[in-house]
């Protein structure tokens, strides 16, 4: 119903402390499998699982992907035969080639392993299990073509992550991809025993301030709506939970009056200068539309006032024009004529507001002081909440202008993916979903459509998400982990609570990332020059 503008709407949530959520997009990547390619096939196989934890007032999204922190140990336990040619290549977006050159003496090592392993498992008449057998039956046994496949497979799941110690540390993770198609890796193996790939991988961006350490010195200005105050929206909210306390009754001997609830249809058109009505608009028509009338702030100028008297039955048709500042761009200024007609009409039986009532707008407080008291603290808290809110996103907006980032393309697509993870929770809270709405929904082509449509929002987040994670590396900040032990396990409760599948590292890698951002929000509030000003 687009009568209302929500710029003058104040919500007041007494239910507890809001949370929001964040998804998790775990990467499945494995190296090797018993079926051929499979390895090139995998490599961008991404499982989408949403899932969620708990954060408190935090404007840090955790989302930033993690340098890669493989051990070592491995590679130092294989020996090569021969040392690998590599070449480094920077890249566009943050990220690396490497052009890998394996030697004959690596790649004949690989093929007697492939071999090994082909002896141990065949099972040939005439041969005891585990046994060697001569290379020329494997070969005529398992195809020579198969063999080479699986030998380049084997090739590249040991040298790999020996390519790959140039990078570590900085790599992102998952954002590993070969970009050397696998018959020209069979061609060139064929024809000289030896191979050549390409990995382009994605590594940590570096963070340029301009100025530099320009974020110790930010001269900060916070604009506060002091139109709706804590003691007006504890009167509001007084008057809310009052009204809760009175059954509607039905209104028979009279017309609306102000504090009455009012079931109308409405239609309107635009009104031409000759007086005219041209077309009909669609959104400012509702059936059944229940209107309670202490909202008066929130409806259409003029449509109270308009409507006042009107008796169950009646229809009143009046001309009003939307006013400049109205949300729906396309109707600021236009002078339409409403048509109403009145379908049912009710009164509130309300008790006495006195001490009487004090146990039922509040459990455990005895008089109207007490509860008058409660909700101004209430309110009060969510006025600061809302302060600090706002003060925050200023200092995040101006992180965001003074920072410059290459950002590679797996970090911009992951994000992306948990930012439609997040709406789409968001969703689901307030509407179940069939099975065949949220397939379409977690359809590729679906995220995809919103991260193309969000490019910009997306960019400007993972900026910000890196200036935070600069800042707290630059200053030597700390988070303890008490702290994080203590945010994992409510987020993993969290978790259980709504029966959803988690990864535990991954969780307190988050938690690790919003106590982070947390930390460098309240370092820079104390370094920052804050200007406060009402609007």
């Amino acid at each position: 119903m687009e009568l209302y503008c929500s710029t003058c709407t104040l919500t007041l949530p007494f239910h507890g402390n809001p949370s929001s959520f964040s998804p998790l997009f775990p990467t499945n990547f494995y190296f090797l499998s018993q079926s051929n390619k499979t390895l090139f096939n995998s490599l961008n196989n991404k499982s989408l699982q949403f899932s969620h934890f708990s954060r408190q007032f935090s404007p840090i999204q955790s989302s930033s992907r993690k340098a890669s922190t493989s051990s070592t140990a491995d590679v130092e336990k294989d020996q090569l035969p021969a040392d690998l040619d590599i070449i480094e290549t920077q890249e566009p977006n943050s990220s690396v080639r490497l052009s890998v050159n394996v030697p004959p003496a690596v790649c004949r090592d690989c093929y007697k392993g492939v071999m090994r392993e082909l002896s141990k498992q065949a099972k040939i008449p005439g041969f005891r299990p585990g046994k060697p057998i001569p290379e020329s039956i494997l070969l005529n046994l398992v195809g020579k073509e198969n063999i080479q496949r699986s030998t380049i497979e084997s090739i590249l799941k040991r040298t790999l992550p020996h390519a790959m110690s140039s990078v570590k540390g900085i790599a992102l993770q998952d954002s590993v991809r070969i970009a050397t198609e696998f018959s020209d890796m069979e061609n060139k193996y064929i024809l000289s025993n030896s191979l050549r790939f390409d990995v382009v991988v994605d590594v940590l961006p570096e963070v340029k301030w301009n100025p530099e350490n320009g974020y110790k010195n930010l001269k900060i200005v916070v604009e506060i709506d002091n139109e709706i105050t804590a003691e007006v929206a504890c009167e509001r909210e007084l008057k809310r939970r009052h009204k809760t306390l009175g059954p509607l009754r039905i209104v028979t001997d009279r017309g609306l009056l102000d504090g009455d609830v009012v079931v109308v249809d409405i239609s309107a058109s635009t009104l031409e200068k000759d007086g005219e009505t041209a077309q009909n608009i669609p959104s400012a028509e509702s059936k059944g539309f229940q209107f309670d009338t202490e909202d008066k702030d929130t409806i259409l100028p003029g449509f109270l006032d308009s409507i006042l008297g009107i008796r169950q039955g009646e229809t009143k048709s009046f001309p009003l024009v939307f006013p400049e500042w109205w949300r729906q761009e396309d109707l600021r200024g236009v002078q339409a004529q409403f048509t109403v007609a009145c379908k049912e009409l009710f009164f509130r039986d309300l008790p006495v507001l006195d001490d009487s009532v004090a146990d039922k707008l509040i459990p455990g407080c005895s008089t109207l002081a007490e509860v008058k008291e409660a909700l101004l603290q209430r309110c009060q808290e969510l006025e600061q909440t809302a302060k600090e809110q706002a003060t925050d996103n200023a200092i995040l907006d101006q992180l965001r202008k003074m920072v410059e980032v290459d950002i590679p393309q797996s970090l911009f697509e992951e994000e992306g993916r948990q930012m439609y993870g997040a709406k789409l929770l968001e969703v689901q809270a307030k509407m179940k979903l069939k099975d065949e709405q949220l397939a379409s929904l977690t359809s590729p082509e679906a995220v995809k459509e919103y991260i193309e449509h969000e490019k910009e929002n997306i960019l400007e987040v993972i900026k910000q998400n890196l200036a935070v994670g600069d800042i707290f590396k630059r200053e030597g900040l700390q988070v303890s982990t008490d702290e994080v032990f203590k945010e994992v396990k409510n987020s993993i409760e969290e978790f259980k609570r709504h029966k959803q599948e988690y990864d535990e590292d991954r969780v307190k890698d988050q938690v690790q990332e919003v106590l982070e951002g947390g930390k460098v929000l309240e370092w820079l509030r104390e370094q920052a020059q804050i200007e406060y000003i009402t609007r």
